[in-house]
């Protein structure tokens, strides 16, 4: 049982909930929360001042007072109106990971909302009903809206959600799980909708891939230089502690774990060094695993955030109307993340082009016997270079772009769901370039035999030949292909690696 309390959520609770469907409640200390920032709301009203959202309409409306007799229904329409989204449905576990996020929110106590409301977000998630959201609608400020409203929308028994495999009316889904609707009261309605909890949660989902395929570059990246019987002072921890970069040295540490033993590599060659995409290797890499680092830590400090507007002080008796939602600091280092994946991608390509063009690499051309008749993996690399050339295109920041809204009462937006939606493409990008990295890094280590690759590439080069053969004669490849790329994406090469020569660090 995970236990929410504002203040400690990480990507990998957030993963086990959303994807694993461990148990979550609020800690004792969330429930204390809670509790004490409700306990002021109500002086608050009842005392006639103007709180935006609360007694006032909401964007532009901010300056209509609204009764506290009208509250109630200001923040059911709230609800409705914002529930303007459109689209392919967003994946279930980013929903079930929104949720999430949004408990941990209220559970920081800042919010204003009753025990009562914030409880059904935990209902939701432990009894496996998710709402239907649509992908689209959200500009990234104010929060996610529009989808978090299609969220709520089921809280109140309405809308539409999934259940036991089925999508359905949401009050029929609340009904078979067994789960009360929630009526709403002051601040209820954005206090259901008001932060980017969406993109938020698609981003910790996010970096649970990225660590995956940045684990698989550096084999992939191995198995490619032990191939071409690469030169290995390149790796020395020596010349790497001299610029110490933090990824680069675990780069270079890990493609010597990798590598360690391998016969192919110890067989005398004339080089002195190698190319760049080869040498370089941890160079590259390093980067891309420093900026997973950075935006770890800034979604980490995101889904511990009180995301609301307004937020309310009770030690202070005190509430402050502000822009905590806004959710550019989502949106930057995603684009961010798009740039760094990228580049795994853009380096593996190059080893693909190494291990097949035979001037390289000293073997068969395209690695196949049979020149001429056969094509081999040539255009194995074609894909991966389309797919490398979509990447780049991708990677242009979301951030970059606003368009004022609410009539310009929100005249800056961030555009974050946009950079998420982006590189969830580039991650599956990723994943099919590096498999047709390791898929020609195999045929090349056929070419070696008798000799053996190192302990690490050996592991991965024997887990590949158990669902993909030797390519003697031309065949279609996408089923090769698909096929380790779904080995990649599932960690399952890396954990067949790591069992072998314990983790694969990001950080040494």
């Amino acid at each position: 049982m995970i236990q929410l309390d504002g203040s400690n959520l990480t990507i990998e609770q957030l993963r086990d909930i959303a994807r694993n469907k461990e148990k979550v409640e609020f800690s004792p200390k969330g429930i204390e929360n809670i509790e004490k920032c409700r306990a002021i709301i109500t002086d608050m009203v009842e005392s006639g001042m103007a709180i935006y959202g609360v007694t006032t309409g909401i964007g532009e409306f901010a300056r209509i007072r609204v009764s506290p007799e009208q509250s109630a229904e200001l923040q059911r329409r709230i609800i409705y109106s914002h529930a303007a989204g459109t689209g392919d449905p967003q994946p279930i576990d980013v929903v079930r990971g929104a949720m999430v996020c949004r408990a941990n929110t209220l559970a920081k106590g800042y919010s204003g909302v009753r025990l009562k409301l914030a409880n059904i977000f935990l209902e939701l998630l432990n009894k496996e009903v998710t709402p239907f959201v649509f992908e689209k609608g959200s500009v990234g400020t104010s929060g996610d809206l529009s989808p978090m409203a299609q969220l709520a929308e089921v809280c109140l028994g309405e809308g539409e959600a999934y259940y036991q495999g089925q999508r359905m009316p949401g009050g029929e889904a609340l009904k078979r799980a067994g789960i009360q609707p929630v009526d709403l009261s002051y601040k209820e309605g954005l206090g259901l909708i008001n932060g980017s909890q969406m993109t938020a949660a698609g981003a910790s989902l996010l970096l649970i891939d990225a660590r995956n395929l940045l684990k698989n570059a550096f084999i992939a990246a191995a198995m490619t230089i032990d191939a071409l019987k690469g030169v290995l002072k390149a790796y020395d921890a020596r010349y790497h502690a001299v610029r110490p970069f933090k990824g680069q040295n675990a780069v270079a540490h890990n493609l010597r774990t990798l590598m360690a033993g391998s016969e192919i590599i110890a067989e005398k060659s004339s080089k002195v060094q190698d190319g760049y995409s080869m040498r370089c290797t941890p160079q590259v890499l390093g980067p891309s695993v420093d900026t997973w680092f950075y935006m770890r830590e800034q979604i980490e400090t995101e889904i511990n955030s009180a995301a609301d507007n307004p937020l309310f002080f009770p030690a202070d008796k005190d509430y402050i109307a502000g822009g905590n939602f806004h959710g550019q600091v989502i949106g930057m280092v995603t684009d961010f993340l798009c740039i760094a994946m990228s580049e795994v991608a853009n380096l593996s390509e190059r080893h693909t082009n190494r291990l097949l063009n035979p001037v390289l690499s000293g073997l068969p051309d395209f690695l196949v016997e049979g020149r001429g008749l056969n094509s081999g993996l040539m255009v194995s690399q074609y894909t991966a270079a389309a797919l490398v050339s979509e990447n780049k295109v991708l990677s242009h920041p979301s951030t970059v772009d606003s368009i004022s809204v609410s009539a310009d009462q929100e005249d800056h937006v961030a555009m974050t769901p946009v950079a998420v939606r982006k590189c969830t493409e580039i991650l599956k990008n990723v994943g099919a370039v590096l498999a047709i990295e390791m898929m020609c890094a195999a045929q090349a280590f056929d070419f070696r035999k008798p000799l053996r690759p190192g302990k690490g590439t050996a592991v991965a080069y024997d887990l590949i030949r158990k669902y993909v053969t030797h390519l003697e004669v031309d065949r279609v490849l996408y089923p090769d292909i698909n096929k380790i790329a779904e080995l990649v994406r599932s960690g399952e090469i890396v954990k067949a690696v790591e069992k072998e020569i314990g983790e694969l660090p990001l950080r040494l």
